[in-house]
């Protein structure tokens, strides 16, 4: 998709600026501080707490988060959702999607520069690199020195905290689909041929390799996000934008000197924002692909205008229209759209949960034999009963016939289920009394648990003449 109709977006750059240094291929970032910074920490810290810490908690006896594959049960909390609950799913989905779009339509790409998992787990893995090999110039010089005991045992650490993050993430994602306490005992017994291990060996290769080694090439040349951007950007959009009218000209200058004297703006040209920006880029540039709004230049560039006593704002989060003296919209057409449609699928998906059935019962008529006399005289139909209890909680039922007085059951039934069980069974229907000719009749099987709340589900009774 070209970008060339959205101002806001420039070509992505071929060549980065000189100053990004990368070492073999990688950017090499400076370390920063700053409220974005600490707002981000703050974000993907509640997000890994979750993360790590949800599938350890038991809930009703299960674990409270956990797509059991075996079974083909989604166990949340309370409920329990099973493979008929799809749609429940997909509506999830579809009212994330639009939340994704209202939100990069009012403030660009926030989702990539604060919660997106590529982001997270690659500042991660940079702070562990700033950590033992030192900061920007540090590393850049460790990787030019020779080999020695010191550049080892540095690397040496980096990739083991890195391993040991990444077998983490990989315990952590697969304990969703495995329980997670099972899986971990497996492996501290060193069962690391078995299926689950596997799975935790290649989404810890995969972590390891996408946020140590590949990091921001993810987000320039696999994630499709960069490129459909923007659809939803628009002159309002709130982004990273550096105010060239305020900035340029460029140039160095002493703290103490008149940059108008000068002839300069308030860019001091230091290429701090290059030197922390993850993707490597010069905002000063214009938006770009590149960008994943992550607001690190807008740290480090606040910083640097401390320092030199100027106003903070050189770069920030603005909207093209602002930049041009414009006033910015807050309510849009497409964004009224977008709020219309979450509410309207977050209504579907509260009644749809309202209304999912708690047991499920499917009756299928035994077609080999479409009826037969018993000793007694009396019509017998035989179906087969299938009836799943969806809750998490044991459950009493009884089963009844409705709809047409002429029938019974064979006996009184009373089933009790655990949760998650699933009983599959035979069950007579009987006709009593005569009739002049064939036919056939309609009627319901009617279950009603302790709660005296009842499932009904429709079959067909056949007769002869008799």
């Amino acid at each position: 998709m070209s970008n060339t109709n959205n101002p806001l977006l420039i070509p992505l750059k071929n060549l980065p600026t000189p100053k990004a240094t990368a070492i073999d291929g990688q950017i090499v970032t400076r370390s920063f501080s700053g409220r974005f910074r600490n707002l981000r920490i703050l974000g993907a810290g509640v997000l890994a707490v979750l993360f790590f810490g949800t599938s350890w908690i038991n809930w009703n006896g299960h674990q409270a988060i956990l797509w059991d594959l075996d079974t083909r049960q989604f166990h949340v909390f309370g409920p329990t959702f099973w493979p008929q609950d799809f749609m429940l799913l997909s509506l999830v989905m579809i009212i994330g999607a639009f939340l994704l779009f209202a939100v990069t339509m009012i403030a660009g790409r926030v989702w990539c520069g604060y919660t997106c998992p590529q982001s997270v787990w690659t500042w991660a893995f940079m702070w562990v690199e700033n950590i033992t090999e030192g900061d920007r110039n540090q590393r850049i010089k460790l990787n030019s020195a020779p080999a020695s005991f010191s550049k080892i045992a540095k690397r040496g650490a980096k990739h083991s905290v890195w391993l040991a993050m990444s077998i983490a993430t990989g315990i952590a994602f697969v304990g969703y689909f495995i329980p997670v306490r099972e899986l971990t005992v497996n492996l501290l017994q060193f069962e690391w041929f078995s299926t689950s291990a596997i799975w935790v060996f290649i989404v810890a290769a995969l972590t390891y390799l996408n946020a140590g080694w590949v990091r921001e090439k993810v987000c320039l040349h696999m994630c499709p996000y960069a490129r459909f951007q923007s659809v939803m950007f628009d002159r309002d959009t709130l982004v990273i934008s550096y105010d060239a009218a305020r900035g340029d000209t460029r140039g160095s200058r002493k703290k103490d000197e008149d940059p108008a004297e000068l002839g300069l703006g308030d860019c001091i040209d230091c290429y701090m924002c290059v030197q922390v920006c993850p993707t490597g880029i010069d905002i000063r540039d214009g938006l770009q692909m590149d960008c994943i709004g992550c607001a690190a230049c807008i740290d480090a560039c606040d910083e640097v205008m401390d320092k030199m006593g100027y106003a903070r704002g050189l770069v920030s989060y603005t909207s093209a229209a602002a930049l041009a003296d414009e006033p910015t919209r807050i309510l849009r057409p497409r964004l009224v759209a977008y709020a219309t449609a979450i509410i309207i699928m977050l209504g579907a998906l509260w009644f749809a949960l309202d209304a999912r059935e708690l047991v499920d019962m499917s009756v299928v008529k035994d077609r080999t034999v479409l009826y037969r006399k018993n000793s007694d005289g009396d019509i017998v139909n035989v179906y087969r009963l299938k009836i799943t209890n969806k809750t998490q909680m044991p459950a009493h039922y009884e089963l009844h016939i409705a709809n047409d007085a002429r029938l019974s059951l064979t006996r009184t039934f009373t089933l009790d289920l655990k949760p998650g069980e699933i009983v599959d069974m035979p069950m007579s229907v009987v006709m009593k009394g005569a009739s002049a000719e064939s036919g056939m009749t309609h009627f319901d099987f009617v279950l009603v648990d302790s709660n005296r709340i009842t499932t009904r589900e429709a079959a067909n009774f056949i007769y002869p003449a008799f």
